[in-house]
């Protein structure tokens, strides 16, 4: 028996094997989502906001604001109050500080979430220091805007929301250009 026509076809399903594996890959973002949807789950906000509404003056929301670190994260982080009332429709903003003791440069990633998950949807940040990663020289401190409009459609019996960050040290992920090396 020729050992050509067993390796050929091992080879192949080999190969379809591994554009399976990529083509999963590919899927699983969309699935996530799907199913964080679906589930009312992960509290992902709406995004970006980019149109404009009237106030809701008759209404308003309650919004606190968390902030923790990741394992690992070794910055101070927080928001300048806990909570805001806000009026559905009315554009609001919170700053979070951070602030890096350690004795090198870090770069950090914000992750947000929304709670109740179900509310997320109507929860928009017009400005986010999540939108891109933040870097501190040892010792720097910063202040952090977040600017957001909870919207008018906003379901009647949702009377307070959370929104939370968790920020990550994403420093190793940069190079040495983050780590402050030339």
């Amino acid at each position: 028996m020729d050992g050509g026509l067993p390796t050929a076809r091992l080879i192949r399903r080999l190969l379809l094997v591994v554009v399976a594996m990529f083509a999963f890959g590919f899927a699983l973002v969309p699935l996530y989502d799907v199913m964080c949807q679906a589930f009312g789950i992960n509290g992902k906000t709406a995004g970006a906001w980019q149109g404009a509404q009237a106030v809701d003056a008759s209404r308003q929301v309650r919004v606190q604001f968390l902030a923790s670190n990741a394992a690992g994260m070794s910055w101070e982080f927080r928001p300048v109050q806990d909570e805001l009332e806000v009026h559905p429709g009315a554009s609001s903003q919170m700053l979070f500080v951070a602030y890096n003791p350690s004795g090198v440069p870090m770069t950090a990633q914000a992750i947000p979430s929304v709670a109740p998950a179900r509310a997320a949807a109507w929860f928009h940040k017009t400005e986010c220091f999540c939108f891109t990663q933040q870097v501190l020289q040892p010792g720097e401190r910063i202040e952090m805007p977040v600017r957001f409009i909870v919207d008018r459609d906003l379901p009647a019996d949702v009377h307070h929301l959370t929104l939370g960050y968790t920020l990550f040290d994403v420093t190793e992920r940069q190079g040495p250009v983050a780590r402050g090396a030339q």
